[in-house]
C-alpha cells in the first residue's frame, strides 16, 4: 500500500504562504478552509477540489472545524482552478488502495466549479495573473484605493505583497513557457517583460531551483508534492 496522502488540519489553524514543487489536487473530505494562491482565493468545502500547478504558492486558513484533505499528485494538467466531485469518499477509498487509481477517478468525476472569491484583493490578483506588467499605483487609483491600503489588504488576503505576487506570476509564466516554447532565452525574456535574460534567469532559478537552460533541456518533472 502506498504512503497515505491524507492530511488533518488543525481547527482555526493557519499555514503561511508556501510553495510545492509538483502539481497536485487537494480534495476536501470534511471541514473547510480558505486558500489564497497563484490561481486565486477560494473557500474550499467538502467535496470540492483545488488544483495546484508545479511551483505554485498558496496560504491556507482553516475553519473552526479544521479540515481533512486528500492530496493527490497530478500526472498532467487540469484546465481549471477549482472543481467538485459528487462522491469524495469514493476517491478517498481509492486513494487507500492506490494514488494513481484515485487520481484517475478524480479526473473522471470532477467537474469545474466557479468558486473564486471576488473582493478587491481577488480582482487585483486576477489582474496580476493576466498581466504582470500592471502598474500597482494605477490599479489602486482606478479602484479608488490608497496604495498603502492596497499593499496592506492584499498581504492580509494572500500572505504576500502585491509586488512579490506580481513578480512570481511573471516567473511562473516563464517557467511554464520554457518547457513548451522553443524561443531563444533572450527573446523569451523580452516577450515576458523581464528587463533582460539575466533577470529571467534569476527569477526562474529562485522559483524552481533550476536555471532556464537546465529547466528546458531536462523537461523537469518534479516528484510528488508535499502535503498542504
Amino acid at each position: 500500500m502506498q504512503q497515505s496522502a491524507f492530511q488533518t488540519c488543525i481547527a482555526g489553524g493557519r499555514m503561511e504562504r508556501h510553495r510545492h514543487a509538483a502539481a497536485y489536487a487537494a480534495l476536501v473530505l470534511s471541514g473547510g478552509y480558505v486558500e489564497a494562491g497563484d490561481r486565486g482565493r477560494f473557500h474550499a468545502r467538502p467535496g470540492q477540489v483545488l488544483i495546484h500547478g508545479a511551483w505554485e504558492s498558496h496560504m491556507d486558513a482553516f475553519s473552526g472545524a479544521g479540515a481533512r484533505v486528500l492530496n493527490l499528485p497530478l500526472a498532467g494538467p487540469v484546465g481549471f482552478a477549482a472543481g467538485a466531485v459528487a462522491d469524495p469518499d469514493a476517491v478517498a477509498r481509492a486513494a487507500e488502495r492506490n494514488l494513481a487509481e484515485a487520481e484517475a477517478l478524480l479526473r473522471e468525476t470532477m467537474r469545474p466549479l466557479d468558486a473564486a472569491l471576488d473582493d478587491w484583493p481577488d480582482l487585483l490578483a486576477a489582474t496580476l495573473r493576466r498581466d504582470p506588467d500592471t502598474a500597482l499605483e494605477v490599479w489602486a487609483e482606478a479602484a479608488g484605493l490608497a496604495p498603502a491600503t492596497v499593499s496592506r489588504g492584499f498581504r492580509q488576503a494572500f500572505g504576500t505583497s502585491p509586488r512579490r505576487y506580481r513578480a512570481e506570476q511573471r516567473a511562473l509564466m516563464a517557467a511554464e513557457a520554457l518547457v513548451i516554447r522553443a524561443d531563444a532565452l533572450a527573446a523569451l525574456a523580452a516577450d515576458l517583460g523581464f528587463v533582460d535574460q539575466a533577470h529571467m534567469t534569476r527569477a526562474v532559478s529562485a522559483l524552481t531551483g533550476l536555471a532556464p537552460g537546465r529547466l528546458r533541456s531536462s523537461r523537469y518533472n518534479p516528484g510528488p508534492a508535499a502535503s498542504g
